[in-house]
């Protein structure tokens, strides 16, 4: 019967880099996310405190979609948040 070939390897593999661990945020991370959140929350409650007069006038039942952007905008950041 005859003999299959024999494999050779490499005489060295170096094994993979390891990270240096894992990745962190800047300190203004977390207080940019919850100053954001919080702007809205406020930005939505004088709209409806002030009988839809405030934040910006001009802006009328648009002052909603404006506070809702805030909370968004700082919720979407909690999702990169480590």
């Amino acid at each position: 019967m005859p003999e299959s070939r024999i494999r050779r390897k490499a005489s060295y593999t170096p094994p993979p880099e390891k990270s240096s661990g894992p990745k962190t945020n800047p300190r203004w991370f977390v207080p940019v996310m919850l100053a954001l959140m919080i702007i809205g929350l406020v930005w939505i409650v004088v709209f409806y405190v002030s009988q839809q007069a405030y934040p910006v006038p001009g802006m009328g039942s648009w002052n909603l979609v404006a506070g809702f952007a805030f909370i968004m905008a700082g919720f979407l950041m909690t999702t990169r948040w480590r």
